[in-house]
């Protein structure tokens, strides 16, 4: 029988942080990675749109094979796990801001948290906030078009040191200590952040977190691979030669990419106005 494969999915190529923590804690498990690179980013899309494109994407998964979805972008996941929970038959993974660590780490009482304008706005962000930061301060910074300068593999040099320059100017301003990066596609320009942000400051991530979860979901459900070289296979919303250096750059290997479609989802409730 052929492997099945683990589902990892994004907005674009930020993901593949993700699966790259999931390469090194499961080196068995074959990784099918789609990335809706025609609809990216995500963050400045409706609630309803997200929504309707995470779950569509988690059903093509799902009919691909994949024996568990792992949701490697904070946008789709604070819109859309429970939905995907609800309506697929497979496990799901999500992501969120390593808020809770964060605030365990941080010794001044300040914590910054860079995310999508709609990781910002989404509820689950909200209420991570409101559950563990008690009497201490959490300043989240929208970065609009940084994913994007990732995307388009803009990965160094005197724009993007810019972009960083203005977009952290409000987390140093606020002395904070931690920083959380809240999206996936930073973490592919996590030294130029640092730089940014200075010395003295903690940057934290959930792509360790998410491959340890994904390791006891597959051990609790006996669906582990035992042996064998795992592999990985990207496929896109997009044409393949439109991602291919990037792609290939950030994994820092060829892979096989393909250009596939899937679908909106029909959504059963009415679009909500707190768009994230």
């Amino acid at each position: 029988m052929t492997p099945r494969p683990v589902g990892v999915f994004d907005s674009g190529v930020g993901g593949l942080s993700v699966a790259r923590e999931i390469r090194h804690a499961l080196p068995s498990e074959h990784i099918l990675y789609l990335a809706d690179t025609a609809f990216c980013p995500y963050g400045d899309r409706s609630l309803h749109e997200v929504r309707a494109r995470t779950l569509g994407a988690g059903r093509f998964l799902q009919e691909q094979g994949a024996k568990v979805l792992v949701v490697a972008c904070n946008t789709a996941s604070g819109a859309a796990l429970e939905l995907l929970r609800e309506k697929l038959s497979i496990p799901v993974v999500g992501l969120e801001p390593a808020v809770k660590p964060a605030l365990a780490a941080t010794r001044n009482g300040r914590v910054g948290v860079m995310a999508t304008s709609g990781t910002v706005r989404s509820e689950r962000l909200r209420r991570l906030i409101d559950t563990y930061a008690g009497d201490r301060q959490v300043i989240a910074q929208p970065c609009p078009g940084l994913a994007d300068m990732v995307e388009d593999g803009l990965l160094e040099g005197s724009a993007l040191d810019s972009k960083l320059r203005e977009l952290t100017a409000p987390l140093r301003e606020a002395q904070v200590d931690t920083v959380v990066l809240g999206c996936t596609h930073y973490l592919f320009v996590r030294d130029a952040i640092a730089a940014a942000l200075g010395p003295d400051v903690e940057l934290m991530d959930s792509g360790p977190a998410i491959a340890r979860q994904t390791r006891r979901v597959l051990e609790q459900a006996g669906m582990l691979e035992p042996s064998g070289p795992g592999s990985i296979r990207f496929l896109t919303t997009a044409q393949p030669a439109e991602v291919a250096d990037v792609v290939h750059r950030l994994w820092a290997a060829p892979l096989p990419i393909d250009h596939v479609d899937f679908p909106h989802a029909e959504l059963d409730e009415e679009p909500r106005s707190d768009a994230a």
